[in-house]
């Protein structure tokens, strides 16, 4: 019975990526905006080969019979089902391009086949081959006197079976170098027409190989594996930021997972290619569309001027919470404030740094960062907060997968301004969003703490749904205090009050409060526990979850992507309710919510339900204390299980559905958006102005009246006073100017 209940993580992965293609075949969303969710599919299972994939394969090297403790599949097992289904998905996404294509061309926007360019579009090509691309081109062909080269990961090539009077060979030709990947049709009106620059080369193989007969052709692409063990690597002659930079470039030299072929070739071509790349067969997968859509930031370009394409432009809003002609600090200090992102603006919180590192009475500010904008505005306050004087400690995370590279800058930048950089402990990932300033006051130390569930990054603000907390509670203060401590000499929260500190503090603190809706439920009363979250595969949390389920607690849950749970299954998990969100912004934050009514307690936090956040990572969750602040959080909890446009809910099968919209339609982003713009705070009225005084017609008592033509300086007279005096000038009222002034010299 209980085997049921649990979803393989992989499996499950996959599932959440169906739901982003499901948004690409969705006619509801504008035509570029569905070719976008089609991108963000592609690159998504790039991701997850490099990873997950990656990770199940060199675990069935080193030990195939460790077995999956939800699903109890060994890694070969894993990987032979991931194959299967990834090859099942592939004609739907094929389906759902070239639907996209079709409909882009009633735009006046065509990816163009070279079998279907116009005389004049074909000499333009064969022009622009010759002149932009032959010239740079990197040829190769394998035999033994040329032995197979390394292909980088992710890039494309054509990959030819060559003929000559010597035999038949292998040819290679590189479509990656530094060329522009759209190449754009010359046009007479305004529609847009393309081709891939690989589509090019690939249909002059034959010009390329001139002294060969090209048998067959395809293009090619190979994912390479990118999970590398840190601390298994790592050269104790080295300090931590060198290493770091040392397992970059191992990665990118890590075998191969997945080659991605344009067309069938023929047995004996797949079978030397997979040789060659130490691939199995079950590891080649034909599409029919691009092997990179990356491209299609480009084709965003050139139509920028269709509106119709795209979703309605929305920029994020100024917090109601927020006065802008106050300083943030100042009002932290009177009460929480809290942003909703993208729908509310990060600026409040950028100007809250910013105040802090010009601020006489600040003494420190701590953070931890792991991922941040290209041109961080985070990075350049504490810059400026160091060179100001302020002590300024931050935990860089090199280990921030696929930003390593980004943060080993960041942490040089923030050093060479004379940052304290902290790379956290051995074998733990920092992921906490915690921030906090210390003040030294006259009414004594005074703290801002700000505790978040994103990123500290500008540009992801805008995308992605995320909340951020800033408070001037001590009790709060006091425990983040403890964690940088601790990170600042290598220990861990053992012990914490309010804020629940992974990995010592959170998952115990969880089931605890679990355990408590199941002795209310088990007592009579209703028990209920609710989470948003990103991810749901802690063994030990399902469990608890399973259990509160057969005690009668109700449970809510909205998970984005992996859930290892499956809801609904009777006498299981039948008061479990578990639903996901795709939609245009990414959602990402992470609540907690324990107990009923007036009993409800509140929680955001960095961590998902995951073994790696909940006991292999340094994570944050805050209580939430101010009324307004958790009813606004229960409000948006609320309005996402209630959501029937673009939430699904998952079936005691494991599979997620859209139910029918009954009642009033509700899109939770499109309306927490709307909220936003409504709420936006109205400028204070400007005071009246003050009536001027009346004009004397002629100074009185022995005034005497000097008109000087000199120019305005900073220091007058102590005798004199300079006064306004007015004088018609075409019927209107004018000043003096700078270069001419009324002096009133008033004579003892």
């Amino acid at each position: 019975m209980k085997n049921r209940v649990y979803d393989n993580r992989e499996l499950s992965w996959l599932k959440f990526n169906e739901r982003v293609l499901e948004e690409a075949r969705d006619e509801r969303n504008p035509l570029l905006e569905r070719l976008l969710f089609q991108s963000i599919y592609s690159s998504n299972l790039d991701e997850f080969f490099m990873v997950r994939v990656g990770s199940l394969y060199d675990a069935s090297l080193v030990d195939d019979s460790q077995k999956d403790n939800k699903s109890k599949m060994k890694p070969s097992e894993q990987l032979s089902a991931i194959f299967t289904r990834v090859r099942e998905l592939i004609a739907t996404e094929d389906d759902s391009f070239k639907a996209i294509h079709k409909a882009l061309e009633t735009k006046d926007i065509m990816h163009k086949s070279m079998k279907n360019l116009t005389i004049q579009e074909l000499e333009f090509l064969e022009a622009y081959y010759a002149y932009e691309i032959k010239p740079f081109l990197n040829a190769l062909i394998i035999d033994k006197r040329h032995p197979f080269p390394f292909l980088p990961n992710k890039s494309i090539y054509v990959a030819a079976r060559l003929t000559s009077k010597s035999g038949i060979t292998l040819g290679i030709i590189g479509c990656s170098e530094k060329f522009e990947r759209v190449i754009f049709l010359p046009r007479q009106d305004d529609s847009i027409a393309y081709v891939l620059v690989e589509e090019l080369i690939y249909h002059f193989t034959d010009k390329i190989f001139t002294g060969y007969k090209v048998d067959e052709k395809t293009l090619m692409r190979i994912t390479r594996n990118a999970d590398i063990d840190v601390d298994e690597s790592f050269d104790r002659e080295l300090d931590f930021r060198q290493n770091m930079s040392v397992l970059i470039n191992k990665r990118k030299r890590l075998c191969p997972v997945r080659l991605q072929l344009s067309k069938q070739i023929s047995e004996p071509l797949q079978k030397e290619l997979c040789t060659r790349l130490e691939l199995s067969k079950k590891q080649v997968f034909i599409e029919k569309t691009p092997l990179d859509l990356s491209y299609v930031f480009t084709i965003f370009d050139k139509a920028s001027e269709k509106k119709e394409l795209f979703f309605e432009p929305r920029t994020p809003q100024l917090s109601r919470m927020i006065d802008e002609e106050r300083g943030m600090i100042e009002q932290i200090d009177e009460h929480d404030l809290f942003l909703s992102y993208p729908y509310e603006s990060i600026q409040p919180f950028i100007r809250m740094l910013n105040e802090a590192a010009k601020d006489d009475s600040v003494v420190s500010i701590k953070m931890t960062l792991y991922r941040v904008a290209k041109h961080s505005k985070v990075i350049k306050a504490l810059c400026a907060a160091s060179e100001n004087g302020k002590e300024v400690s931050v935990l860089v995370e090199l280990r921030a997968r696929f930003d390593e590279e980004n943060n080993i800058g960041w942490s040089k930048q923030l050093e060479d301004a004379g940052c304290r950089v902290m790379y956290g402990p051995k074998g733990l990932k920092v992921h906490s969003k915690l921030c906090l300033i210390t003040r030294k006051t006259a009414d004594g130390v005074k703290y801002t703490t700000q505790i978040g569930t994103g990123n500290y990054n500008e540009k992801t603000a805008g995308l992605y749904t995320d909340l951020c907390l800033m408070t001037a509670d001590k009790q709060i203060a006091k425990e983040a205090e403890e964690v940088f401590r601790t990170l600042s000499v290598g220990e861990l929260v053992d012990n914490s009050n309010l804020l629940l500190v992974a990995p010592h503090c959170l998952q115990n603190r969880v089931l605890e409060m679990m355990d408590n809706e199941i002795a209310i439920a088990k007592a009579g009363g209703e028990g209920y526990v609710g989470a948003k979250l990103n991810s749901l595969t802690d063994k030990v949390i399902m469990d608890k979850i399973v259990e509160c389920s057969q005690a009668g607690v109700k449970v809510e849950m909205m998970i984005r992507g992996i859930s290892c749970l499956v809801a609904g299954v009777p006498g299981v998990t039948e008061n479990v309710r578990i639903r996901s969100i795709v939609g245009r912004y990414l959602e990402h934050a992470r609540i907690y919510i324990f107990g009923g009514g007036v009993r409800k307690s509140v929680y955001i936090s960095s961590a998902d339900y995951m073994t790696r956040n909940t006991t292999r990572r340094v994570e944050v969750a805050a209580p939430v204390l101010n009324e307004e602040i958790k009813q606004r959080i229960l409000d948006l909890f609320d309005t996402q299980m209630k959501d029937n446009v673009k939430a699904r809910d998952m079936q005691p099968d494991g599979k997620y559905v859209r139910l029918p919209a009954e009642g009033a339609v509700i899109d939770a982003q499109t309306r927490f958006f709307a909220e936003a713009y409504a709420n936006v705070p109205k400028p204070k009225p400007k005071p009246a102005p003050v009536p001027a005084a009346p004009v004397e017609e002629a100074p009185t008592v022995k005034e005497e009246i000097q008109i000087e033509d000199t120019p305005k300086t900073d220091e007058q007279p102590p005798v004199a006073e300079e006064v306004p005096v007015k004088k018609k000038a075409g019927g209107q009222d004018s000043s003096t100017s700078s270069a001419v002034r009324v002096k009133v010299k008033k004579l003892k």
